[in-house]
């Protein structure tokens, strides 16, 4: 018996029960490594019970809508995981980190909305990623990092993608296949694909590409459309299936040599539907842009914000900026905000950025520029009789944050802000000098991060102001500004009152407040259950004495039958006249019960006779009468008293009727 245990526990120690295969899998065993089939299981979850000596994972066309940590944890040795065809939604970061030695994973065919930096982590060997024919719309820039050198095929096709993290791909640089198809793709920067020199299919068909950019890549290789007969070293290129622009800008793409002629033209109107690889070369052209509109010339007065407008036309559409007078590119800054229609705002006007403002209109066929005269006229001259400080350099292109040599701006103590919380802050200020009378004061303030200015206008009594809407632990810089008629020119001039920085407190606050948001509705449900419990006893405790009310009222004792004779009556006698009785004495039962009792009662009394014992039982039911019975009317003692028993009469046995009591 010994041996027979030793030897099963001999096979269980064995290679046969370290084998675990999952219920309705099929596993093979390809020694050393493990094959684990569950394609069509049926499975909700990945199994639970999976060999680490697994190198190949299929649970293909299943119901698992999640995958966590757990569920591949110490799978060392998986090479290859298919996940197709599932419900899968989630992906919970860092699910895949214990498969370093994975090389393939497919997750194509379910329902993924988006890949995060961190979902795919710990895959530093991968060169397989399949991702198609699910909802991606967005992958963020570093999903990609850890197997961005190992990468050989890329599948992102049937999405709902719009923008890539193409900094990502342009990163690939083992990549073999890119399939980009059938997505919401607008855009293609320029130079993307140049480092990827061992890129040999890229699939951009049914996107929605106008054009698409010269690539040093598709020069550098024979460009195929189809891969069936293309040489090793080149270049499959599908485009198909998008509203192409035919213009001067694919010409570099038409003199590609091709033997396919599937590509059609969506514009220019003239150009519409015909094969992009037909249409001749002499045909795709470009219009110079031409300035369609423009600001002559705009006078403001210093503080006052002025707008300068450009609007361009050629094909393809011009790209609009401007130039400073001193000829530098303008871009967006804490004074001046330009717009893709064209316009630019200066929100705060000086004395230093009068000139001649340049209108840039440009695209592929040239440039075409217009000159905008802006006028600013100083402040004019105080009460006091001093003068506004002469005019520097300008600092339109600079942030206003920082001076022109990047040193931080003064700031003037005339302003403080106190009570600092977490979303607002109270801001004070000492009136100006005194001067000309102020109609309104201005508050301007910017985030540390954001550069939009915003603006609040306070009344000329207020000398401090709440300002709300601010955002948890930022810094921001904050001007106090007066606003005052100029008697001299009937203009409205402004003047700096005082500038400020100060950060707002951490979102900590918010935790009290949601606490007693917490406790508050607690309250509430408390109480509210608490009447209704109310209600409900009270209706429960109505209910009880309803039913105990009619209870009482429907209590009846059982007749009784009282014979002179003390005997029972005979059976024939009682069942003849008991339910004729029954029925007609009903309604008068008791009244003519009572007559009959009391009656007899007063023949008895007043014969003054001694009742004898065949009569006693028929006395004591009289005297009971009498004690229920109410004393009869005069009405009622006038009546013939029929029920009554003539004095001296006999009753027999059968004649008595039923009493109840």
């Amino acid at each position: 018996m010994e041996r027979l245990l030793l030897y099963a526990l001999a096979l269980c120690l064995g290679p046969s029960c370290a084998q675990l295969c999952p219920p309705r899998c099929t596993c093979q065993n390809l020694s050393p490594s493990l094959a684990v089939l569950c394609a069509r299981a049926g499975l909700l979850f990945v199994p639970g019970l999976l060999d680490q000596r697994t190198a190949e994972l299929r649970l293909t066309d299943n119901f698992i809508t999640a995958v966590r940590h757990r569920d591949f944890a110490n799978m060392t040795r998986l090479v290859h995981l298919t996940l197709s065809r599932n419900a899968i939604r989630q992906l919970v970061p860092f699910a895949f980190a214990d498969l370093r030695g994975l090389r393939a994973l497919h997750l194509d065919g379910n329902r993924l909305p988006a890949i995060g930096a961190q979902q795919l982590r710990g895959l530093p060997n991968l060169r397989h990623l399949i991702l198609g024919n699910n909802q991606l719309q967005a992958v963020a820039p570093g999903a990609f990092d850890d197997f961005a050198g190992t990468l050989e095929d890329l599948d992102l096709s049937y999405n709902n993608l719009a923008r890539l993290p193409w900094e990502t791909i342009r990163r690939l640089s083992n990549v073999n296949s890119l399939s980009l198809d059938h997505n919401l793709i607008a855009h293609v920067p320029q130079g993307v694909f140049a480092d990827l020199h061992k890129l040999a299919r890229l699939d951009m068909t049914s996107n929605r590409l106008k054009k698409i950019p010269p690539d040093p890549l598709f020069l550098r290789l024979p460009v195929y459309a189809k891969s069936k007969g293309s040489p090793l070293s080149s270049l499959v290129l599908s485009f198909g299936g998008n509203p192409l622009h035919c213009n001067c800008e694919l010409l570099w793409l038409r003199r590609l040599a091709r033997e396919d002629d599937l590509e059609t033209c969506a514009s220019p109107p003239e150009l519409l539907g015909k094969y992009f690889w037909s249409v001749p070369e002499e045909e795709f052209v470009c219009q110079l842009p031409v300035i369609t509109h423009h600001t002559g010339r705009l006078a403001v007065t210093e503080g006052q914000a002025a707008t300068l407008r450009c609007r361009g036309a050629g094909d393809p559409e011009p790209a609009v900026h401007w130039l400073s007078p001193e000829g530098k590119l303008v871009a967006n800054g804490s004074r001046t905000l330009a717009y893709e229609n064209g316009s630019l705002e200066i929100l705060v006007a000086a004395v230093q950025d009068a000139g001649a403002f340049t209108c840039v209109a440009s695209n592929a066929a040239g440039e075409a520029s217009a000159s905008v005269e802006l006028q600013v006229s100083p402040l004019p001259q105080l009460a006091d009789g001093t003068q506004p400080p002469a005019p520097g350099p300008s600092d339109i292109l600079t942030s206003a944050k920082a001076g022109a040599d990047g040193s931080t701006a003064p700031r003037d103590a005339g302003v403080l802000a106190s009570e600092l919380s977490a979303s607002s802050a109270l801001i004070r200020w000492v009136p100006p000098r005194p001067g000309p009378s102020v109609r309104m004061y201005q508050i301007q303030y910017n985030s540390s991060s954001d550069e939009t200015l915003v603006y609040r206008m306070i009344p000329p009594p207020s000398r401090a102001f709440l300002v709300k809407d601010l955002a948890a632990g930022r810094a921001y810089d904050l001007c106090v500004l007066a606003v005052y008629d100029d008697g001299v020119t009937a203009l409205t001039a402004t003047r700096v009152v005082g500038c400020i920085q100060f950060t707002t407190e951490g979102e900590t606050a918010q935790c009290h407040a949601l606490h007693t948001q917490f406790l508050g509705g607690t309250m509430i449900i408390i109480i509210g259950g608490i009447i209704v419990a109310s209600v409900l006893l009270f209706i429960i405790i109505l209910m009880i004495r309803y039913k105990a009310h009619n209870g009482n009222k429907q209590a009846q004792v059982s007749n009784v039958y009282s014979q002179t004779n003390g005997g029972q009556p005979p059976a024939s006698q009682a069942q003849d006249g008991a339910d004729d009785r029954a029925r007609e004495q009903n309604r008068v039962a008791p009244s003519k019960d009572c007559e009959k009792g009391l009656a007899t009662c007063g023949q008895e009394v007043g014969a003054g006779q001694t009742p004898s014992p065949r009569r006693r039982k028929w006395s004591r039911t009289t005297l009971d009468l009498h004690r229920k019975c109410p004393a009869p009317s005069r009405a009622e003692e006038q009546e013939p008293p029929e029920a009554v028993p003539p004095t001296g009469e006999r009753r027999q046995a059968g004649e008595w009727t039923d009493v109840k009591i």
